[in-house]
């Protein structure tokens, strides 16, 4: 007797179909409120709830407690949550440079892995100089380590464009931290401080607090014992001004000049980054760039 097998119809015609439904109010059964621009978005219970367990248990939990559509989710923009059905309903996905990262996001916070991996690949594909703070910012949100290697990569091949970056002046400090603590960077420190600077006072104005408060967890990476004794003297004046560095950390940077040596103990003040300008005293740090 002829044993019966699994066969296939053309998926072509299935996936099209599909996607027919995606947003489409006909036969929908449940509406969503989606981003800051309040949009309705239809989709059908089963699929979503088939398809995606943070979906089975938000509308199980509205179905049992007899709550109505609409199910508003404010922080996901709509493009990306439509984004996220046509992946849902299609296992396919038409990604774009400008909302890749809310893409990734959603898909992070729906537990949809395959879609984070495709986000993931394109994100790395498209990296360019306007987009990889923010990417590096996803990365470490939500630990993304391959990500967040691969952006810190292309920061220490492009720090100068960088910096200039509306991006970069964004960056939270636990995103800013891991590029201080790079010898890697493209840059020289005198810029590298002028930029960490910049950093501070657009943290300062969105959060209200002063520019000391919000350079506090970063400034520390930065490696004043590079600058000459003319460049150092010209911060400290300004740090008295606006205060952004702390004192000792300056007196540190001046004890390197007067003992005209680097501390071995303590290493990275005074090593070099790729960048760093030549200065006449580097050669009394004995800490060269590696």
């Amino acid at each position: 007797m002829e044993t019966p097998g699994l066969v296939h119809g053309e998926a072509a015609p299935f996936a099209t179909a599909l996607r027919s439904l995606i947003n489409n109010p006909q036969y929908s059964d449940v509406c969503f409120v989606v981003g800051q621009e309040q949009q309705e978005v239809f989709a059908h219970r089963c699929l979503l709830a088939c398809r995606c367990n943070f979906f089975q248990r938000l509308l199980g939990a509205g179905a049992s407690s007899g709550v109505p559509s609409p199910v508003v989710l404010g922080t996901v923009p709509a493009e990306a949550f439509l984004a996220v059905l046509e992946f849902l309903y299609t296992n396919s996905v038409q990604l774009q440079r400008h909302s890749v990262l809310e893409v990734l996001t959603a898909a992070v916070e729906y537990g949809l892995e395959e879609l984070r991996e495709l986000c993931l690949e394109f994100v790395m594909k498209v990296l360019d100089v306007e987009l990889v703070c923010e990417a590096l910012q996803v990365a470490v949100t939500f630990g993304l380590g391959p990500l967040q290697e691969r952006c810190i990569a292309f920061i220490e091949a492009h720090s100068q464009e960088v910096l200039r970056t509306r991006g970069f002046l964004e960056l939270s400090a636990s995103a800013l931290l891991p590029l201080l603590r790079s010898d890697m960077l493209c840059v020289d420190e005198a810029e590298l401080v002028r930029a960490a600077r910049s950093w501070a006072r657009v943290g300062a104005a969105v959060l209200e607090r002063p520019v000391a408060e919000v350079a506090a967890p970063v400034v520390r990476e930065l490696r004043l014992a590079l600058l000459a004794p003319a460049e150092l003297s010209a911060l400290e004046e300004q740090n008295r001004r606006e205060p952004l560095i702390p004192v000792e950390q300056i007196v540190e940077a001046w004890k390197c000049h007067a003992l005209r040596r680097g501390d071995p103990a303590r290493g990275a003040p005074c090593r070099r980054r790729r960048g760093t300008l030549p200065r006449a005293h580097h050669r009394f740090l004995e800490l060269p760039f590696k």
